[in-house]
């Protein structure tokens, strides 16, 4: 192979050029493919094939990122500014303690994010190659150019390429081209100045299978393909979801507060003639002690400590902010087949137009079945696993592929018995659109004319037995002249033969699995390919109430408003299109529902995308693994419904962090701001603030482990920003009055300024360590018992906070031994404030419903 910047240069116009000539410029053997040898070095060569190289993040940045906020430069900053002035003492314990939150951040991340990775690694998407002569499946960020790739349905297309065989290959390129329909593949070259959607032997990196099969060279990957110059050029970014919208909203309102308290309580200080180095360092100090310093890294816990718990129940996390979603959501789509029933189609029996059984329906089903080189599809492999014929004597001389316009699959075929040599087609598909290109039927051996009497027969036949479960499609034929190729125009005039019922019946259990779903708050909805009377017939089967049935026809004829009215009452939406799966979901999500959706198939890729939580399962198809959110490792209701509990102990414990952490944190600072005013010295000084906020920070650590109100986690909750503030402002100010009792108390006692400072460290540690066993529950503290965790830690703080003053740590921190009287006092001071905040939650959560 040549250097990577020689090959380039010569394959700048490879749309242009035969497959052997581009062959040859990438050393490539298109029959063998390349050898594991040549692929590795490639690899080293080109990279991995992804759109951006940054995809993991070293130790190094990580640990670098705990730093970034503003209010720990302005610190830093100062305690420079401290060092100079020869303040070393205090600049050295400043920055130890916020030295010692960054290393506490970064293991949690750390540790969080190769957690995460190695669940990932666990459902990543393959491609089948050839190489060193035989086909194989690898991760597709191992794709290099000059690798020969095999296509089929549901593939996604790993790399730009030259298609090098097609068998009706058709490929969705929208988000190359933006065009509506897959477009056709063929071995041949284009001209130099044909456009992208023009080039019909060549496939782009992002785009996947639609229908048929065919071989790819892999021309460029990675950055170098159209789509990975597009994201370069634009910076693409995934969609922000609503729980990450909240976390800018909470930073930004916090950062509003901060800027206020610094600006404010500095110029306060400078006008009580207070040193200006003490007076920034004790705002600044304030501000970071308001800060949830720790929230970033208390969010990755708890979102990958529940991936992994939701990777040991069956459903791997593709990505982590999805999680809030999950929990969040309360509308989920679903298909019937393999979800609500086993997933195991069953041909039960092939049968004339007049409903007998039929062998001639039979043999021409298996013929079209076994001849198709399209996706492998459960109807076909139900057909030939029925029963085995001997099909020797039948050649297939051409194909019209299945597609989601058509749905229908032609085949032609000729027959070459030792009597016979004649070609036909035989169709297969929806009844009503193989009868849309029927005029005739076949009859007690005769051909009749399809007239509406025979057709009101046929469709009576077929109602009846989809309203008995069954799945019924139909088969028609017709003579091909032996000039005439195979192709879309030859489907007309056919001779409509008969029907094949199709059974699959509901999973067991399925039905006690539905209800807990609806007793979670999750409103269920059925989007189908089948026909209406199939799916009702399967959903009230399993207990699903069914009052409004939408089609695919009535969503065409329904406006975005007029659908807008109709599609919450809905509950099953039959005989639908990949298009039309999609918009049902944007409808409910511009609703305001958090929708689900859960599909495995090429058709299912748009809808899963569109959703707020796309859920495909370890056997989907290519496209549609990779455009979901979590990936079942089990097709099963159970394994998602545990996933969405999963989900809502994670929001619950990302939020107990904030509401404690905001609460306490506002309350303790607005305490100390308002004491600094009137006191004639500093009530904390700016490393002992910091050391408040790293001690009430260390149990709050262990929330993710934490067990959550059962009575939560039965309703969906999404993030309310409003919520958060009036939670700070109610217990914030209910804290501060603690504060001014101890405040109250040490002035009362006439403490100088060490033992003032002492005395409300210890309270306000104390205090923190404390309220939180009131405030981790709605429930009343007892009724629900805290991880160990918490219990352990918050045990170890609380003993941590009453030995310090007592150590030979204590006077390096300006504390001092704090009097016997003292201490109880201020230990019954915080179980007064224990017992008010555990009144106050009561009072404050009976006017919520939820």
């Amino acid at each position: 192979m040549k250097t990577e910047g020689s090959w380039k240069e010569e394959l700048a116009e490879y749309w242009t050029m035969p497959v052997e000539a581009l062959a040859n410029v990438l050393g490539a053997n298109i029959a063998r493919g390349l050898s594991e040898s040549e692929a590795l070095e490639r690899l080293k060569l080109v990279g991995l094939n992804r759109l951006d190289a940054k995809k993991r993040f070293s130790a190094f940045s990580i640990f670098l990122s705990q730093f970034k906020s503003p209010i720990i430069i302005i610190l830093l900053f100062a305690t420079v500014v401290s060092a100079v002035v020869q303040s070393f003492a205090d600049s050295a314990i400043i920055l130890t303690i916020v030295f010692l939150s960054a290393v506490l951040g970064f293991f949690e991340e750390y540790s969080a994010n190769n957690a995460v990775e190695k669940l990932q690694r666990r459902v990543s998407v393959q491609c089948k190659v050839i190489r060193e002569g035989r086909e194989q499946s690898i991760p597709m960020e191992e794709i290099v150019p000059g690798d020969v790739v095999l296509l089929s349905v549901g593939s996604l297309i790993p790399g730009d390429g030259i298609v090098i065989e097609s068998n009706g290959l058709f490929v969705n390129q929208a988000i190359i081209t933006g065009e509506d329909f897959p477009a056709e593949k063929k071995p041949e070259t284009t001209n130099a100045q044909s456009s992208l959607s023009e080039r019909k032997n060549t496939v782009f990196m992002g785009t996947s299978v639609a229908n048929g099969s065919g071989k790819m060279l892999v021309i460029a990957t990675g950055r170098d393909t159209i789509l990975g110059q597009i994201a370069h050029r634009l910076r693409i970014r995934p969609l922000t979801t609503e729980f990450e919208r909240g976390i800018q909203r909470l930073g930004y309102f916090l950062s509003e507060i901060m800027l206020i308290l610094v600006l404010g309580i500095f110029i306060l200080n400078v006008v009580f003639k207070r040193s200006v180095l003490d007076s920034l360092l004790f705002s600044v100090a304030l501000a970071v002690g308001l800060t949830p310093q720790l929230l970033p890294a208390i969010i990755v816990t708890n979102l990958s400590k529940g991936s992994k718990l939701m990777g040991k129940a069956g459903v791997v996390v593709r990505r982590l902010a999805a999680i809030e979603n999950f929990g969040s959501m309360n509308v989920l789509c679903m298909d019937k087949t393999g979800t609500i029933t086993k997933g195991t189609v069953e041909l039960e029996g092939a049968y004339d137009a007049d409903g007998k059984p039929s062998d001639l329906v039979f043999k021409e089903a298996y013929t079209n079945a076994k001849l198709q080189a399209g996706f492998v599809n459960p109807l076909d492999e139900a057909i030939a696993s029925a029963r085995q014929l001997d099909i020797s004597d039948f050649q297939k001389i051409g194909e019209v592929p299945y597609d989601f316009e058509r749905k229908r699959l032609t085949i032609a075929v000729q027959e070459n018995s030792a009597t016979t040599k004649t070609s036909y087609i035989i169709t297969k598909g929806a009844l009503e659109n193989v009868l849309e290109i029927s005029s005739s039927i076949h009859k007690d051996g005769k051909i009749l004319p399809l007239d509406q009497a025979k057709l009101d027969g046929i469709l009576a036949l077929y109602r009846t037995w989809s309203e008995q479960g069954f799945r019924v499609i139909g088969v028609a034929r017709k003579d091909l002249a032996p000039d005439i190729t195979c192709s879309k125009e030859c489907e007309k005039d056919m001779i409509f033969i008969g029907f094949l019922r199709f059974f699959d019946p509901p999973k067991e259990g399925i039905e006690d699995v539905l209800l807990e779903l609806k007793e979670l708050g999750v409103n269920l909805k059925i989007i189908t390919g089948d026909n209406r009377f199939v799916a009702a017939h399967v959903a009230s089967s399993v207990g699903l109430k069914v009052t409004k049935i939408l089609s695919g026809k009535d969503l065409d004829a329904l406006s975005d408003e007029a659908l807008l009215r109709m599609a919450e009452a809905a509950e099953i939406f039959a005989e639908v299109d990949p298009r039309q799966k999609q918009r049902i979901v944007i409808t409910l999500k511009r609703m305001g529902n958090v929708v689900g959706f859960m599909g495995d198939g090429v058709n299912d890729a748009l809808a899963l995308h569109s959703a707020d939580v796309g859920i495909s399962v370890d056997s989907a198809a290519d496209v549609a693994k990779d455009a979901a959110d979590f990936v079942l490792l089990e097709k099963d209701l159970k394994v998602l419904k545990d996933g969405v509990i999963q989900g809502r102990h994670i929001f619950a414990n990302t939020l107990k962090y904030v509401f404690m952490a905001t609460s306490a944190n506002f309350g303790n600072m607005f305490s100390m701001a308002v004491a600094s005013i009137f006191l004639p010295f500093l009530p904390l000084l700016p490393k002992q603030i910091l050391l408040i906020n790293l001690l009430t920070d260390l149990p709050e650590m262990t929330i993710a482990y934490d067990r959550v109100d059962e009575t939560y986690i039965k309703a969906p909750h999404r993030w309310d920003i409003g919520f958060i503030r009036r939670f700070m402002v109610t217990f914030g100010p209910l804290s501060s009055i603690f504060d001014f009792a101890t405040f109250g108390l040490l002035l009362l006692t006439k403490a100088n300024q060490v033992l003032f400072r002492t005395g409300w460290f210890v309270e306000s540690v104390l205090s923190a360590a404390t309220v939180i066993f009131a405030l981790r529950t709605r429930l009343p503290f007892y009724r629900n018992s805290p991880a160990k965790s918490l219990l352990l830690v918050s045990i170890c703080v609380m003993v941590f906070v009453l030995w310090l003053p007592y150590s030979s740590v204590g006077p390096i921190m300006g504390f001092g031994p704090l009097p016997l009287y003292l201490i109880v006092a201020i230990c019954v001071i915080v179980m007064a404030y224990f017992s008010s905040a555990e009144l106050m939650k009561r009072i404050f959560y009976s006017h919520r419903k939820d």
